[in-house]
């Protein structure tokens, strides 16, 4: 195996980095005009996680749904700052589903992530 040019390492290091730092870079959930909800598909691989964003307002009432071929994709529902998660959507909650009313306004975290192997998913995300 040819041995790597040392002008090669930097941009390979750069790559990797750019890599690692873009799986967790959250998404904006975008609502079509004057619609209340919004589904979104995707697929993470085993140890990684997608992460979404919904803008809400203090006193709406979210719902949140993930289902999942493979009966394997669950989330996490972070409030605004990323201050902690929502009762029923915690790290250990595996949550599939989870609706209430919104306590602050601001940017809410929906983490999906697999509880075992690869996990393909549909997000719905329903504010009112």
């Amino acid at each position: 195996m040819p041995a790597l040019r040392p002008a090669l390492l930097p941009v390979l290091l750069a790559l990797l980095l750019g890599a690692f730092l873009a799986q967790d870079a959250p998404r904006r959930i975008r609502f079509a005009r004057g619609a209340t909800s919004a589904v979104v598909e995707g697929a993470v691989v085993r140890g990684e996680r997608a992460v979404y964003l919904a803008r809400a307002r203090a006193g709406q009432r979210m719902n949140v749904r993930v289902t999942s071929p493979e009966d394997n994709a669950v989330f996490q529902l972070r409030g605004p700052g990323g201050v902690g998660t929502l009762p029923g959507a915690g790290e250990t909650d595996d949550a599939t589903a989870w609706s209430g009313v919104l306590p602050r306004s601001g940017d809410y975290r929906i983490v999906v992530g697999g509880t075992r192997g690869n996990a393909g998913y549909t997000l719905r995300v329903e504010i009112r």
